[in-house]
């Protein structure tokens, strides 16, 4: 009888193994929640951006982008995440929703001392008094998000991660969140899986705690984000292993070139295989996981706007610099003079300002010297574009009339460009070079889609980041991209990883 226990019990042992997922010892596994995307809320917030309420175009404060001396670009928008994870605070533990942001550092949720905040109205608060492993810090804390931003103090509790407690993680209590942003979101805070050195107030992120608690086996975390708008099962996070049922064949790994975020050294660009001629020469790189979309170059994303037939705003100036000063660029190209010395050359630009976007005339203020920066932009820019199709071999009258088509598809300044959703199957694919690798995306994967039946609206995935050289050209790979591509954030050896997601 005892024989027939143990033998069922093993057989029973033999069917279930097999069907759990694989971890390392010392992981956990962290079931993340997704919430559809809602083209209102993301409409609303393109609004709030070009008001000044809120930190613009696409989520937090990147240190460092806008110039050397380590200021910051806003570069996204927490409107835009659609995934979210629980973890708990305090003994016993009170539960929040959080973004697991790869693009931040700190950990942050409302406070019970958030009196003046309606955003606090609307999401849990954290309750000292009611944990029995509270450490009052005190100390002030404050995170920029552009021109919002969110302010308290620091405390000190256990923080809970699935079954990992880890003690004594030091966070900030919000008393204050930028009203519009933080009311309208679907979570209560913001855990950061950045690096130490971007952190607010130097305090040592979760994950580098559980590190030093030696809480995991391997110095390691993955996502898998499931892209099926109809799966219960949003996706997955393990910190200190990988689940290797979602992900095909092997990881790609490129190391990591700045440890601040997870950056890294991208090769070139390409539209239905063909080189857009700007990340030639390579370009940084951040995979984020807060932010929905992809941001890239300005010059980049119209090549991409006029390939899928997005509408954007078509600029008078840009098709100006055409018209007078097309048939001068294409001369001094084909004579070998570089793009970036070519409208110095003919007058438009006084020295070589970085690349900045045409659209940006409409946050600028109305000074005399507003439209000689505009055309300075726009004539940078065709430049570029001439010259990648003069590496195409193509006549001098094709070349300018697909220029012209160009400006007409610079990308709106209120950040999404509207697509036709019966043209999606016929538009091309848009590849990545990292690692000596094609990463390629189809249409169906970088078009987003909200709303049902007739009230569909199709959305590129791409929207404009301008920063300039020589931090720039910058691109963020956020959740579009982690969607197709499984990724792992390898802390141990300083390096990224990116396969097939399944």
């Amino acid at each position: 009888m005892r024989q027939g226990v143990v033998w069922a019990a093993f057989c029973l042992w033999a069917l279930i193994c097999p069907l759990l997922p694989v971890y390392s010892h010392g992981s956990v596994r962290i079931g993340l929640k997704k919430r559809p995307l809602d083209f209102n809320n993301m409409r609303t917030a393109r609004i709030a951006q070009m008001q000044g309420k809120i930190g613009g175009g696409v989520l937090s404060k990147y240190h460092g982008f806008d110039d050397p001396d380590g200021e910051y670009v806003s570069l996204k928008n927490y409107l835009d995440a659609q995934y979210f994870g629980e973890i708990g605070i305090g003994t016993p533990p009170q539960n929040f929703t959080v973004v697991f942001d790869t693009g931040s550092s700190n950990l942050w949720v409302p406070s019970s001392k958030c009196y003046f905040s309606i955003a606090c109205f609307f999401h849990n608060k954290y309750k000292a008094r009611l944990s029995s492993t509270y450490t009052k810090i005190g100390r002030p804390g404050e995170i920029h998000y552009g021109s919002g931003s969110i302010s308290g103090f620091f405390s000190q509790d256990n923080v809970e991660v699935g079954s990992l407690v880890v003690k004594d993680q030091v966070f900030i209590e919000a008393t204050r969140e930028g009203s519009l942003t933080f009311a309208l979101a679907k979570f209560d805070g913001i855990m950061g899986l950045g690096f130490q050195g971007i952190s607010v107030g130097n305090a040592t992120p979760v994950w580098s705690t559980m590190l030093q608690q030696g809480l995991l086996h391997e110095e390691l975390f993955s996502f898998w984000l499931n892209r099926n708008p109809n799966a219960n099962e949003g996706g997955e996070i393990v910190f200190g292993g990988v689940d290797k049922r979602h992900f095909r064949g092997k990881h790609t790994f490129v190391p990591v070139t700045q440890a601040g975020y997870w950056q890294f050294r991208m090769g070139d660009f390409l539209i239905s295989n063909q080189t857009t001629g700007v990340c030639e020469g390579g370009c940084s790189a951040i995979v984020d996981s807060g932010t929905s979309l992809i941001a890239g170059p300005t010059l980049v994303v119209t090549q991409i706007n006029h390939a899928i037939g997005a509408e954007g705003i078509v600029s008078m100036e840009c098709k100006e610099v055409v018209s007078q000063y097309g048939n001068m660029m294409w001369d001094l190209l084909v004579s070998g003079v570089l793009p970036s010395k070519v409208c110095s050359q003919i007058g438009l630009c006084m020295a070589s300002p970085a690349i900045r976007t045409v659209v940006e005339k409409e946050k600028m203020e109305p000074v005399e010297e507003v439209g000689d920066v505009v055309f300075c932009n726009a004539c940078e820019m065709i430049a570029v574009w001439i010259q990648s199709q003069l590496k195409q071999m193509k006549t001098k009258d094709k070349v300018l009339r697909y220029v012209t088509e160009l400006c007409g598809s610079l990308p709106s300044p209120m950040g999404e460009s509207v697509i036709d959703c019966t043209s999606v199957a016929n538009m091309p694919n848009i590849t990545f070079i990292i690692g000596d690798k094609a990463f390629d995306l189809t249409p169906d994967q970088y078009i987003l889609r909200t709303g049902d039946g007739s009230a569909t609206v199709c959305l590129s995935g791409f929207t404009a980041l301008d920063v300039p050289p020589p931090k720039g050209p910058l691109w963020i790979l956020g959740e579009i991209f982690m969607g197709v591509y499984h990724t792992v954030f390898d802390f141990g050896d300083l390096r990224i990883g990116f396969a097939e997601a399944a």
